[in-house]
């Protein structure tokens, strides 16, 4: 049975994560964790609220850090992403706990025969959560609520690149959280790596697949299951009739996201062949509007430091060094890229070819490419030669077009005419396939990554299973063998001509 734990956050018992070592971290909250038993749904609901009111009362100072963190960050974005965007979720888990941790009955009418089936969803224990940098918080406050949601215990470990943002977040969660139930990790316990070797119940991580694949790695010699939330270039396929002013628009707007810097940014798109020179003019005079200056706009999110300003500045360099052409906004006054603020210039390349670097490397920053198609059987063999990719973007109608690209290649989603909506659902998973992760989470499906889903039978029947398949085995048996034999051979050859007929 479940019940509530003494977990009452008092003014002299707020003990800081950074008091104790990350084993010690784990100790503790796996000793609480057997203490108190499963939590009831009030005090599943209750942790989510206080993570919830965590970023809530404390928003300003966060987006401060954030602005801090990157360089330039517009607050309206933060507030968005990182505090407000989270919330959609975590009310989302708030609201059904209860329903989903009750105990299911799913064989009604062989229970009156006397074979019992019930289903428990229970907590797996202590889970480990690691972020990125960036959207530091939403990507480790939501699936923390998740797991609380399952009655989880949670280790949470954003990322130190943002190390303004996490320093906010372990100083106020001692104020909100035990850290038997929460404690925030940070660099002061160790590196990502250190954080990946321990043996919590679940390790779930959202990053880079190179990375991704170190942390899965690192849990299998703890045999502890992991969920990856990684990355990937993810397409966009213009269709033939699809106005061009829209699909340009929503490219440029998507682009340009959190500075490019977003898992579900469009990489690379498709556009038919006679409309590409439209299309990437369209592309560039929305960017212009959108970004009459650069250099010294707090709305123009930077490169989040100084290796990754490098490495994006290094791609559309080496991709034109090899042929292709860029299409950069750049005010009128302003010397871009610009080191110092690390801010590049919204770029679109055309003539991509093989063997170009920005070929194979997720950008992660504010470029575009552009390729031509005559067939949408060439963007997507283009597609799949590429692995399988986070989201694929499809610009047009729900039409048969779409059906084509969905049944010929493998993405963790489909977003079709806007930005990421399945974020928004709490019906719908997030997750890649492939290179792009494995498991989801949001909704339900983040309360059945953190539960273990535990089957329960009870009998009545006058006959034991174990006494049927047990020695001795008597004539009644062999007759019983044949008997079953004779029914299913009968049963499938049934099915195999139904099958036939379809």
């Amino acid at each position: 049975m479940t019940k509530p734990a003494d977990v009452t956050v008092r003014a002299g018992d707020k003990v800081s994560s950074e008091s104790h070592s990350l084993t010690e971290l784990l100790e503790i909250q796996r000793a609480a964790f057997l203490r108190d038993g499963i939590p009831d749904a009030k005090t599943r609901m209750d942790r989510i609220n206080r993570l919830s009111q965590l970023l809530l009362d404390n928003a300003d100072e966060i987006t401060a850090a954030l602005d801090e963190d990157f360089g330039s960050r517009p607050r309206e974005l933060s507030v968005a992403t990182d505090v407000a965007g989270c919330m959609i979720d975590l009310a989302h888990q708030r609201k059904h706990a209860a329903e989903w941790m009750k105990e299911t009955n799913v064989a009604k009418v062989q229970g009156l025969l006397g074979y019992k089936q019930r289903l428990r969803h229970d907590p797996l224990g202590v889970v480990g959560v690691m972020g990125p940098w960036n959207f530091p918080l939403q990507l480790t406050f939501v699936p923390a609520g998740s797991a609380f949601a399952a009655g989880n215990r949670v280790l949470m470990r954003p990322s130190s690149i943002t190390a303004k943002t996490t320093e906010v977040i372990a100083r106020v969660a001692p104020d909100y959280f035990s850290i038997e139930e929460l404690a925030v990790v940070t660099s002061k316990h160790g590196g990502g790596a250190d954080f990946a070797k321990l043996p919590v119940d679940h390790m779930f991580f959202t990053g880079s697949p190179e990375v991704g694949a170190s942390v899965a790695q690192e849990a299998a010699k703890n045999l502890v299951p992991v969920t990856l939330e990684l990355g990937g270039k993810n397409p966009s396929i213009v269709d033939v009739d699809a106005d061009i002013t829209e699909a340009a628009n929503l490219m440029a707007d998507a682009r340009m996201i959190n500075g490019g810097q977003v898992c579900l940014c469009p990489d690379y798109v498709f556009v038919p062949e006679s409309k590409v020179g439209e299309f990437t003019d369209k592309v560039i005079a929305r960017w212009t509007k959108n970004y009459p200056t650069i250099a010294a706009n707090p709305q123009f999110t930077s490169t989040i430091n100084e290796k990754n300003y490098t490495r994006i500045v290094g791609l559309i360099d080496d991709a034109v060094e090899l042929g292709a052409t860029k299409h950069q906004v750049i005010p009128a006054g302003e010397q871009l890229p610009d080191a110092q603020a690390r801010k590049i210039p919204p770029t679109v390349l055309t003539g991509v070819k093989a063997g170009m670097k920005i070929e194979e490397d997720e950008v992660f920053g504010p470029v575009l490419t552009v390729y031509p198609y005559r067939e949408l059987s060439e963007a997507v063999d283009k597609i799949n030669s590429a692995g399988h990719p986070l989201t694929l973007y499809w610009i047009g109608k729900d039409n048969e077009n779409l059906k084509y690209i969905a049944d010929n290649t493998r993405s963790g989603s489909i977003s079709g005419n806007d930005f990421a909506l399945h974020l928004l659902s709490g019906g719908l998973p997030f997750g890649g396939v492939g290179r792009s992760g494995m498991g989801s989470y949001h909704g339900r499906f983040g309360f059945e990554t953190f539960s273990h889903a535990r089957a329960v039978t009870v009998s009545t029947m006058p006959i034991k299973f174990a006494e049927i398949v047990s020695a001795p085995f008597t004539k009644s048996d062999v007759r019983l063998t044949d008997m079953q034999l004779k029914l299913w051979r009968f049963v499938n050859a049934r099915a195999a001509k139904k099958i036939a007929k379809r």
